[in-house]
């Protein structure tokens, strides 16, 4: 038993942890939670805890069903909320491996490992910071089935008594207990809608970090009888919930990203990363962007990325690269605009590292700059601009995503063909479906 594991131990007991929840996440990004008692831990730590991979989203299927979760005792926190007679409640990420103690090929921590160990081997580390965007909504539904924004502010509006500025404190307070550091909190344009950004970590720790973010908003909604969603775009009209995200390579301490002298202070290595991610944009779409609703999001306007291009601060491109601070050169970075909130943001970070490394290794050159607002040139403009468009739809994102040979061994043969299976089935879905759109327009004049 190694030291982390023998401090869980430790302190679990110091503590009087009652409950452990082992946490881990499916191909489509869901948490997924095992509950333990204290006193089988040690066990868990040398054997893993056993279930039935082929009731998980693609995880197996029913002939090959048997899987360990392994507990990670690197991620060890006390959660911030108590258990029955308010006993305290421990949580610990899980990698997936199978009863011979190989990693499953369907675990998305271990499709973003991969993807940092490649990194790793060619000397870099892979840092991300996001920005994280979501609704607040009443508890209950209009009378006609529609969310209700729990306020009507806008884009860093200050409510005196605002149920949004409670709510922020509530959740920075459970994520900083926690040891998740947050670096700015404040309403977005939207009624209803928030945006909490997470300081800089390694890739993993980041990924890990969102899902528990994202469980702790829901936690704190429900106690403050509201609801809180990650839907890209759960209100027409308004703008809808990305998570842009600044992305650096480090080699050592040296920020790979940082030219002194070089146009915005980025470096040759930083301009092909770029490049690469724009060159495998379309690829990465069905990832990045995983669901039907999300190209509403894309596409609807609101200073949404729609179109595969970079910008020094214009905020209407798909890739920025922030103003740089002379006094600060580790913080060169670049803006990846395009992340759902909603996305898996394991096998998303693995793909946009993917693709960024591939632009390094491949020397791939940097497009010209777009220096408008993408969104009010024509598409003749962009035509001749040599500006192309991300898919429209999930479909269009399913079809690119298939012929890509970056994706398929970013995600390995389990993940990719699952996932292109499941939203498939997504897409079929929703295209089977009669809208209220439909209804209000046709009914009564066809």
């Amino acid at each position: 038993m190694d030291r982390q594991q023998e401090f869980v131990l430790r302190t679990i007991e110091e503590r009087d942890i009652r409950f452990m929840r082992l946490w881990f996440t499916d191909v489509q990004g869901s948490l997924k939670s095992v509950g333990v008692a204290p006193a089988e831990l040690e066990n868990a730590f040398t054997e893993g805890i056993g279930f039935d991979g082929s009731a998980i989203e693609g995880f197996a299927r029913v002939y090959e069903a048997d899987t360990l979760a392994m507990p990670d005792a690197a991620t060890f926190q006390v959660v911030p909320w108590r258990g029955g007679e308010g006993a305290g409640i421990g949580r610990m990420f899980c990698d997936i491996t199978l009863p011979d103690g190989t990693p499953s090929p369907a675990d998305p921590r271990q499709v973003l490992r991969r993807a940092l160990q490649k990194a790793d081997e060619r000397g870099f580390t892979f840092y991300t910071h996001p920005e994280i965007e979501f609704f607040l909504f009443e508890r209950d539904l209009d009378g006609e089935g529609r969310p209700v924004p729990i306020d009507n502010a806008g884009y860093f509006d200050h409510l005196a008594q605002g149920d949004g500025h409670d709510f922020r404190r509530a959740a920075i307070d459970m994520l900083e207990s926690m040891g998740i550091p947050v670096e700015f909190s404040h309403h977005e344009g939207a009624p209803g809608q928030n945006e909490i950004d997470l300081r800089y970590a390694d890739a993993l720790s980041t990924a890990d970090n969102i899902m528990t973010f994202r469980a702790i908003v829901r936690e704190v909604a429900l106690s403050q009888d509201a609801f809180a969603s990650f839907m890209p775009k759960p209100l027409a009209g308004h703008p809808g919930s990305g998570m842009h995200t600044h992305i650096s390579l480090f080699e050592g301490d040296r920020n790979a990203f940082h030219e002194p002298g070089a146009e915005y202070q980025l470096s040759i290595t930083g301009r092909r990363f770029v490049a690469g991610v724009l060159h495998h944009a379309r690829e990465i779409s069905a990832i990045t962007n995983q669901w039907v609703n999300s190209y509403k999001r894309l596409w609807g306007g609101g200073e949404a990325p729609a179109h595969v291009c970079w910008g020094h601060n214009n905020r209407s491109a798909m890739v920025r690269i922030p103003m740089y601070k002379p006094t600060k050169v580790q913080s060169s970075r670049i803006e990846l605009r395009t992340l759902d909130s909603a996305c898996n943001p394991y096998l998303a970070y693995a793909v946009v590292l993917a693709a960024g490394l591939k632009g390094i290794e491949e020397e791939y050159e940097l497009p010209a700059e777009a220096e408008d607002d993408v969104w009010s040139l024509t598409d003749g403009e962009r035509r001749a601009l040599g500006i192309q468009p991300l898919p429209a739809s999930l479909h269009e994102a399913i079809s690119a995503m298939e012929e890509s040979e970056l994706v398929a061994e970013t995600l390995g043969e389990h993940v990719f063909d699952y996932f292109l299976r499941n939203k498939r089935q997504e897409w079929s879905d929703y295209r089977a479906q009669v809208t209220p759109f439909e209804i209000d327009r046709y009914l009564r004049q066809l």
